[in-house]
């Protein structure tokens, strides 16, 4: 080993093409996948207090949205939808609609921008009642195995309707296998499932309901299903069972304060790994750059680059759109 002076770490850094030219991590577009919430109504914007700089958007207007995406290099969208109260029921019947919010957004994405990737989220919450993932006991205990029965029509409404991507958020035990044997019965051979596989319960989410318009309506908590924040070996017990049941990819969320378990999964597995930078973790930032505690662009730019240094093959990220912009630049 040279020692100092023959040896200075800073010479690399003393120019900016000199920093690009040893950057050990990359940043593009082409690693931003872009979440749209949509709802209902046409040409309607409806922005979200919790959530400044993000909106729901009817079915048209996703569709715009869409548009600007690809012009950005965004290669994927990830759709939720805000079901009306009035069509969440206890069993979360809506999810099964071919005409609902949902698959009525795949089909105007896909005529109007075919080559964009769509990831489709699996769960009930958006389409219950009680708020809950599942389907639940007179003890308010989510049932597994008959949720699952149902992850697996809701994954086969959404691939009919142009899915590239299932996204099973739930955290039931078993159903990546399901679905997975369901998509290739039905011919669906080329839809991938990305399986959010170590998902936490989590204080970071409550934008998000704000988003879907679940707050309110949980009864009790998640913590039977989604993971505890405290464990790490069981993450790793969890993406081994998704990829052994067929997931093409596997997700950490949320994102930054679990930068260790996205770490130690591509160390363990080297299969693609994305993180969700959820809600709580974009809000964060907009409200340290409203106060003036940090550059909002450079707070954007410097949390993705951790995502991509720790491991993931992408993010899902709200400041998607803005984050492309500034790499475009």
């Amino acid at each position: 080993m040279s020692h100092f002076p023959a040896l200075r770490l800073r010479r690399t850094r003393a120019a900016a093409w000199s920093r690009r030219m040893y950057a050990e991590t990359v940043l593009t577009p082409a690693d931003l996948i872009w979440p749209l919430f949509v709802t209902g109504g046409e040409g309607i914007e409806e922005p979200i207090a919790s959530l400044p700089g993000v909106s729901r958007w009817s079915v048209d207007q996703v569709a715009v949205r869409a548009k600007e995406a690809a012009a950005l290099g965004i290669p994927c969208l990830a759709l939720f939808p805000n079901t009306p109260a009035d069509l969440r029921t206890e069993d979360g019947g809506e999810a099964l609609n071919p005409d609902n919010l949902m698959c009525r957004a795949i089909r105007a994405i896909k005529d109007a921008v075919p080559e964009i990737g769509l990831l489709t989220d699996v769960a009930l919450d958006p389409y219950t009642a009680h708020g809950h993932d599942g389907l639940v006991d007179d003890k308010g205990y989510v049932l597994n195995d008959a949720t699952a029965e149902i992850l697996i029509g809701q994954s086969l409404n959404q691939a009919r309707a142009g899915a590239d991507i299932i996204a099973p958020s739930d955290m039931m035990d078993g159903r990546v296998g399901l679905i997975r044997e369901a998509l290739e019965a039905e011919g669906h051979v080329n839809v991938q499932i990305m399986a959010y596989a170590a998902k936490y319960a989590s204080a970071f989410y409550g934008p998000f309901r704000d988003a879907v318009g679940s707050r309110g309506l949980l009864k009790g908590d998640k913590k039977t299903y989604q993971m505890d924040p405290a464990n790490a070996e069981e993450a790793l017990r969890e993406v081994e069972l998704d990829l052994d049941e067929g997931a093409d990819s596997v997700m950490v969320k949320p994102g930054l304060p679990y930068l260790d378990i996205v770490r130690r999964v591509k160390e363990r597995f080297e299969v693609p790994v994305f993180a969700y930078q959820v809600s709580g973790e974009y809000a964060m930032i907009e409200a340290a750059a409203a106060a003036g505690a940090g550059d909002r662009d450079a707070l954007v730019l410097e949390t993705l680059m951790a995502f991509k240094r720790a491991g993931c093959s992408g993010v899902l990220t709200y400041h998607a759109a803005h984050a492309a912009r500034l790499l475009g630049a």
